[in-house]
């Protein structure tokens, strides 16, 4: 038998490359992200981190302990353009530069963006300081929200939430009824709507809410996603998932 050896050809240019960091019981978060950025040159790659039921301030700090690893294991020995942190209240709890910090030790120099982060600049870039929030976490949970946007200078005129301790419970929450929800809230004194968590099923609706409720409505995986392009210099427009995306 003859053998042949062919050298092969490597590709000289790649698509920008987002790195997500997603809870293991998150139902959501990957599908809003391949709806965004779906035949755009943007490779999305993916790691689940281990989380812990019911979550509260302490095992949201807990979870992040695993983001060296689980950053690690995201195209190993390969460069990210950005890493995305997909825990709304786990930012809060263990704090963005501890975060940032954590994915650098596995990929130095990485850009790194959170949903809680990206939501304060979208508020910023959008000069709104006054909003109503809606969550579906406990009332722990919701407190430390509270005081992360009043340490940002950011007014909060209501909190409504559902009061869910388990994240695998919010990913099952029916995308109707939320709407529904939504669309109840008061936002009469607010200039925006803003809806917590990456596993709620937000994104799609986003578009009629704000036509319900003539109000900006921003979410976690809206505003993270949002946020990632940015950090990854991609400026197109995208269409049909809110008025942020056209600022």
């Amino acid at each position: 038998m003859k053998l042949n050896k062919i050298e092969p050809k490597f590709l000289k240019n790649k698509n920008l490359r987002i790195g997500l960091i997603t809870l293991a019981s998150d139902f959501r978060i990957e599908k809003d992200f391949n709806n965004i950025i779906h035949g755009k040159n943007i490779d999305l790659y993916c790691n689940r981190i281990n989380c812990y039921n019911p979550l509260t301030n302490e095992t949201l700090k807990k979870m992040a302990d695993d983001i060296p690893e689980v950053t690690k294991n995201i195209l190993p020995d390969q460069e990210l353009d950005c890493v995305a942190y997909g825990c709304t209240s786990g930012t809060i709890a263990s704090g963005y530069q501890s975060i940032v910090e954590k994915v650098n030790i596995a990929k130095p120099n990485t850009k790194v963006t959170t949903p809680i982060t990206s939501a304060i600049n979208a508020l910023k870039l959008l000069k709104i300081n006054k909003v109503s929030i809606f969550t579906p976490y406990t009332d722990e949970i919701n407190q430390s929200v509270i005081n992360y946007f009043k340490n940002e200078k950011v007014e909060i005129h209501e909190l409504s939430y559902f009061d869910i301790a388990s994240d695998l419970d919010i990913g099952k929450v029916d995308p109707q009824y939320l709407f529904d929800v939504l669309c109840k809230q008061d936002v009469s004194k607010s200039d925006a709507l803003f809806v917590s968590c990456t596993a709620l099923p937000v994104l799609s609706i986003i578009k009629d809410l704000e036509k319900k409720i003539g109000k900006i409505v921003l979410s976690s995986n809206q505003t993270l996603i949002w946020d990632t392009l940015k950090q990854i210099n991609y400026n197109n427009k995208v269409e049909g998932y809110g008025e942020l995306f056209n600022t």
